[in-house]
C-alpha cells in the first residue's frame, strides 16, 4: 500500500529502521506484440557491453544517500524509448553491480528487481547487501532502475513543495467542498507529469521494461536471465517469462502480485490483507511479542478507528511542523505493516498519536513510504508508481465508481477500506491509455519459476503466488507457501531462504506445493 496504491512496494525493513533511528495492471500483452526490441540477425536481443566504472552517490531521484561502498560499480545501457522503433531515439538505464566473492565458482549474474513499481534498484541493493551475501558468492549481483524510474528516463511531475501540499490534502472526501479540492489535486498532479514527461509516459509500461530486461541479460554476457522479482518485481518478471521463456534461468518471484485481479480487486485484496496483518500486530502486541509496547499499553482497533477519525477533522501536530493528516496515518500504519521488524515502531507512532496527541512517528513511518528523505526531498517514486501503473492498467475509475464500491471497501477494513477506494481515481485524468486489463503471464517452455507466497503478506496476499503459478502454467510456477508475517520472506524465513538458495546455487527447486515450516 503507498499514497497511490496501485500496487506494492518491498520496503527495506533495516533501511526503515535506521531512517527512524537517525530522525527520532484492452488487451493482453502477447510476444512481439509491439514489435521487436534491438535484436541481432538471429533475432536474439542483443546490446553493446557494458562499461562499468566506480559509482557515485545515489540521486535526489533514487532516494539520495551515501555513494556504495567499496565493490560497486555502475554503469549506462542505451535502450529504444519505443521498442517498436529499435533504431530511434534512446534512454539510458542505470546499473549497479558487485562482483561475485567466489569467482572460481561463479555462476553468473543474479539481476534484482525489488519492486514499487517505481523502487530503484540502484539505490536499494547495496543497502541489501548482506541480506544476499550467500548468493553473492557465486552470483554477480545486478539490479537497476527500470525505465521511468530514479535514472533511467525518470518520471518528473511535482515539485517538493507541491507534493506536501497535495499530502496535507484529505484524500477520503466527506462533503463536495473536499471532493472538489482531491479532483482538483489529482488533475494538478496529471497535469504536471504530462507537463514535465510527456516523452516517457507512453513507454514506461511493465512489457517495455520487460523488453528491457532481455537486453540488460545481453548486455551482461548471459545466454539466461538469472532474475530475483520482489513485489511488483514478480509481475516484470513473469511477463518478461511470457515474452522470453527459452530465455528464463534460474528465477524467484517472492511476495507475488496476482496476475489475475484488475486495480479494484487488487486493491480490495490489498484492503483486506493490510487488516489481517493489523489484526496480526494487535494479537501480537497484546501478548508482549515483536510489537509489545515498551512503556504504555497496546493500542485496540477501536482506538485506532477513533484515532483516524479525529484526524480526519483535526491532524496532528508534529516536531518537523507539518500536520498529520487521516491519510498520511493510514499509509504509516501500512508502512510498519510490511515487515514484523517495524511492529515495533508502530506501537510507538500509535501510542504517541493517542496519548501525546502528536504524529511524529507516524509521519516518518508515511515519508518511509512516500519516497521523502528528511531533508524535504522526495526521490521520483511515487511519479514512477502512478506513470507506470497508469500505463499498465486500461481501466479507469469515476467517483461514482468509487461511491459504489465504498461499502465494500469499507467492509473489508474499518482502517484501510476507504484510502483504498478513493485511490482508485489515481489514473483518472492519466493522459496515456493502458495497456491491458491484466497481465498475460502464461510462460510455456520456461524453465521452472519459483513462487513464493506468505500467508501474513499485507501487500500481496499469499493467494496470488498460487494464482502466479497456475498461470506461468504446468511444470513452470512451483509453489512454495509460508507460513509468517511481512512482505517478502527471504532473509525472514530461514526454510523460504533456504529453499530459494538451493535454486539460484543448485539449480534445485522444491516440490510444488512445499510449505514452510
Amino acid at each position: 500500500m503507498s499514497p497511490t496504491r496501485p500496487r506494492a512496494l518491498a520496503l527495506a525493513s533495516a533501511a526503515l529502521a535506521i531512517a527512524l533511528t537517525a530522525t527520532g495492471c484492452g488487451g493482453d500483452a502477447q510476444p512481439g506484440a509491439d514489435g521487436p526490441s534491438a535484436t541481432d540477425d538471429k533475432g536474439r536481443s542483443s546490446a553493446a557491453p557494458l562499461r562499468w566504472s566506480r559509482c557515485s552517490a545515489p540521486t535526489a531521484a533514487q532516494g539520495g544517500g551515501k555513494a556504495p561502498g567499496k565493490g560497486w560499480e555502475c554503469a549506462k545501457l542505451p535502450v529504444p524509448l519505443d521498442h517498436a522503433k529499435p533504431d530511434g531515439e534512446k534512454i539510458e538505464l542505470a546499473l549497479i553491480r558487485a562482483r561475485a566473492t567466489d569467482g572460481s565458482h561463479r555462476i553468473g549474474s543474479l539481476v534484482f528487481n525489488f519492486g514499487g513499481p517505481g523502487g530503484s534498484g540502484v539505490a536499494t541493493l547495496p543497502g541489501l547487501a548482506d541480506t544476499y551475501s550467500t548468493l553473492r558468492g557465486r552470483f554477480d549481483l545486478v539490479s537497476f532502475d527500470p525505465r521511468g524510474v530514479g535514472e533511467s528516463a525518470g518520471v518528473r511531475c511535482q515539485s517538493d513543495k507541491e507534493l506536501d501540499d497535495a499530502f496535507q490534502l484529505d484524500g477520503t472526501p466527506d462533503d463536495d467542498a473536499e471532493l472538489r479540492a482531491t479532483l482538483a489535486s489529482n488533475k494538478a498532479y496529471t497535469d504536471a507529469c504530462a507537463k514535465n514527461s510527456a516523452k516517457v509516459l507512453p513507454h514506461v509500461d511493465t512489457v517495455s521494461a520487460a523488453r528491457d530486461l532481455d537486453l540488460i541479460r545481453a548486455a551482461l554476457g548471459e545466454e539466461k536471465l538469472h532474475y530475483f522479482g520482489i513485489s511488483y518485481g514478480t509481475e516484470l518478471g513473469a511477463v518478461y517469462a511470457h515474452l522470453y521463456p527459452k530465455h528464463v534461468g534460474r528465477t524467484v518471484l517472492d511476495a507475488v502480485v496476482d496476475p489475475t485481479q484488475d486495480p479494484v480487486q487488487g486493491n480490495l485484496g490489498q484492503t483486506k490483507g493490510f487488516q489481517l496483518a493489523l489484526d496480526d500486530y494487535l494479537k501480537d502486541c497484546a501478548s508482549g511479542g515483536a510489537g509489545g509496547a515498551a512503556g504504555g499499553r497496546c493500542p485496540s482497533r477501536d482506538e485506532i478507528t477513533t484515532l483516524l477519525k479525529n484526524l480526519d477533522a483535526t491532524p496532528l501536530p508534529t516536531a518537523q511542523g507539518r500536520k498529520l493528516t487521516q491519510d498520511e496515518a493510514v499509509n504509516g500504519i501500512a508502512a510498519a505493516l510490511y515487515s514484523k521488524d517495524t511492529w515495533k515502531y508502530l506501537t510507538a507512532g500509535l501510542q504517541e498519536a493517542i496519548g501525546k496527541r502528536t504524529g511524529n512517528t507516524l509521519l516518518l513511518l508515511f515519508d518511509s513510504l512516500s519516497g521523502r528523505s528528511p531533508d524535504g526531498r522526495y526521490s521520483n517514486l511515487q511519479a514512477a508508481n502512478r506513470a507506470i501503473s497508469c500505463a499498465d492498467a486500461e481501466q479507469r475509475y469515476t467517483v461514482e465508481d468509487v461511491r459504489r464500491r465504498l461499502p465494500e471497501f469499507r467492509a473489508a477494513s474499518p482502517v484501510f477500506g476507504e484510502s483504498a477506494a478513493w485511490s482508485l481515481l489515481a489514473c483518472t485524468d492519466w493522459p496515456v491509455k493502458g495497456r491491458w486489463k491484466t497481465p498475460e503471464v502464461g510462460a510455456e517452455g520456461s524453465a521452472p519459476i519459483l513462487v513464493v507466497g506468505n500467508t501474513g503478506d499485507p501487500a500481496t496476499p499469499v493467494a496470488g503466488a498460487e494464482r502466479m503459478a497456475e498461470k506461468l502454467g504446468k511444470g513452470v510456477g512451483v509453489r512454495l507457501t509460508v507460513t509468517g508475517e511481512g512482505h517478502g520472506t527471504y532473509g525472514v524465513d530461514e526454510c523460504a531462504t533456504k529453499a530459494v538458495n538451493a535454486d539460484f546455487l543448485e539449480g534445485r527447486v522444491p516440490k510444488d506445493g512445499t510449505t514452510c515450516p
